[in-house]
């Protein structure tokens, strides 16, 4: 292999703290793979859980690997010895498993170039059982597995910690017999929740291109994938394991709060995914903040409902009394009130990050955000008379039923909080900055919001440039935005179904044109994107059970587009 990678690998090693590395030739070899680059990857708390489950069974030995870096596939010639791990600098064709952790659906590009450089055949019949057994899970392949089932062998979806260790326990079994990989899959579709095997299971399409059916092949499979989740969330840790330099969060050490949000606004997928809202003992979570100030003064609270959980306050009081910070990604807006935002300020944080999701009340209620203008400004006025001197607002635009009114009054509460603010800053410390973060609504999977159709990028392009003229000669206020071009693509992956993996593969051969690929392949990709969908009909991901009723997602979908 290339000796300058292998220098860098042996560099980034060394500058590491909790990585795990074990003798080849006595386990079961396993490469988890992160589709995107290493500074992102290492601050994913999913990626990082997996690998120490995997190491915690004793017969697996797990390494990583992560897409090269920018500039840098030069170094990365198509070819087996090419792509290789970092703890050993194995080739990743040279392990038993290849196990990917899918957080975001612009990530899947990268899943085949990664195998496309390792020299090991894209789809998944083509790969004979001398290659790995490809697998993959996280949250974007739970909600949506299809447009990337023709690449793997098997997906384990939700939440790992119980079933990974039941693979396990499998795949070794099946090893020391006559390993045959179709029967070890057909036992796994049948013994195990929350596995599911795409190759098991045929889908029928209409003439109309929609699905007629998605049916097992054989008998004796579940008709559908239910997905199990876990009931108490203290009977694992799940914290930062391998504590690295130039990472996104390299100067936190991570700690899950929770899972799952009782909220259940209409657009999240998390309030439906990781039900129900579950929240980490304050004796665990203190016990893990233990373990992270040995290696860091900085403690980031993770999960979906952190500013939710009941002993939030006690647990920075515990950080600050220990002479360290407590990081929090963001507050839910009826939330905040004097004492969390002393603990905040206390924390030395400058900037705190609020999301109205919508300047309109009609727009919130359709999202059921369940706050109102009143509370937003209460929230802001509270943060700057305690000198918090940085705003980041959260908004979307784009959404089902939205209308020119509703693009205007992100402008106008936008100013309003300008107001505020500097009313309330007046004698304090120097307000600095409102960020404005302008997102198009993505219609997501298993929320109340998956039938609705994606806004022409092109008319959302122009309201998001609405809101950007609209202060560009105020120096306070910033507007920061996604390219509305890669909201398609995300939009294509997300509501996908198998046939989205035609363009996937067209995409890697013409080397990430979107453009060139979807002109010549023969599926329409407006079909998933711009398609409002018939509450009748089949969807791609209706083969995952998440435990939510159908009809309960519908009545929810009636409710927010007919109160507007």
């Amino acid at each position: 292999m290339d000796w300058k990678l292998k220098k860098k690998y042996v560099a980034v090693l060394e500058s590491e703290t909790g990585y795990v590395k074990k003798v080849w030739g006595t386990c079961n070899t396993v490469c988890l793979a992160y589709p995107n680059y290493y500074r992102t990857g290492m601050a994913n708390l999913g990626f990082q859980t997996v690998y120490k489950i995997f190491n915690e069974q004793s017969s697996f030995l797990c390494e990583r690997v992560f897409l090269p870096a920018s500039g840098n596939d030069a170094e990365f010639v198509s070819g087996a010895a090419e792509m290789v791990s970092m703890e050993s600098q194995k080739s990743i064709a040279e392990f038993d498993i290849l196990a990917f952790s899918l957080s975001f659906e612009n990530d899947y590009p990268h899943v085949l170039k990664m195998l496309a450089l390792a020299g090991i055949p894209l789809l998944a019949r083509d790969r004979p059982d001398s290659y790995p057994l490809v697998i993959g899970g996280g949250i974007a392949l739970t909600l949506n597995p299809e447009p990337l089932a023709d690449f793997f062998d098997l997906f384990i979806l939700g939440e790992a910690e119980e079933t990974l260790p039941q693979f396990c326990r499998y795949f070794e079994e099946a090893r020391h017999l006559n390993y045959d990989r179709r029967k070890l899959l057909k036992s796994l579709q049948k013994k195990i929740n929350n596995i599911y095997v795409p190759g098991l299971y045929e889908v029928k399409y209409s003439a109309e291109s929609r699905i007629q059916s998605i049916m097992p092949k054989d008998a004796g499979l579940p008709e559908k994938i239910k997905i199990k989740h876990i009931k108490d969330i203290n009977a694992f840790c799940t914290e930062e394991v391998i504590s690295a330099p130039q990472t996104e969060m390299e100067d936190m050490f991570l700690v899950e709060v929770n899972r799952g949000c009782a909220r259940s606004c209409r657009f999240c997928a998390a309030s439906f995914a990781y039900r129900p809202a579950r929240f980490r003992g304050k004796a665990e979570i203190i016990a893990a903040i233990d373990r992270g100030l040995k290696r860091k003064k900085k403690i980031g609270l993770v999960g979906t409902a952190v500013s939710d959980h009941p002993d939030l306050i006690h647990i920075c009081e515990y950080i600050i009394a220990k002479k360290a910070q407590a990081g929090i990604g963001s507050l839910r807006i009826d939330q905040i009130n004097e004492q969390i935002v002393d603990l905040i300020k206390a924390n030395g944080i400058e900037t705190v990050a609020l999301a109205p999701e919508a300047g309109s009340q009609r727009m919130r209620d359709l999202l059921r955000k369940d706050i109102t203008e009143a509370d937003i400004i209460r929230a802001a006025e509270i943060l700057v008379e305690k000198e918090i001197p940085n705003l980041r607002l959260y908004f979307m635009v784009g959404l089902p039923k939205e209308e020119e009114q509703d693009i205007d009054a992100i402008i106008e509460l936008t100013r309003k909080i300008q107001h505020h603010v500097l009313q309330n800053s007046q004698g304090k410390k120097k307000f600095r900055r409102i960020t404005l973060s302008i997102n198009q609504f993505i219609p997501k999977p298993a929320t109340p919001l998956q039938w609705c159709a994606l806004a022409d990028v092109n008319v959302t392009g122009k309201k998001i440039k609405k809101i950007e003229n609209a202060f560009s000669q105020e120096k306070q206020i910033k507007v920061i935005h996604d390219v509305p071009k890669w909201n398609y693509v995300q939009a294509l992956l997300s509501l996908g179904d198998r046939r989205v993996g035609e363009i996937l593969l067209a995409v890697n051969r013409l080397e990430g044109n979107w453009a060139q690929a979807m002109k010549e392949v023969n599926i329409n990709p407006d079909f998933y994107v711009y398609r409002q969908k018939q509450f009748d009909e089949i969807l791609p991901w209706d083969i995952v059970d998440l435990g939510v009723s159908k009809k309960a997602l519908i009545s929810e979908c009636r409710k927010a587009l007919e109160e507007t």
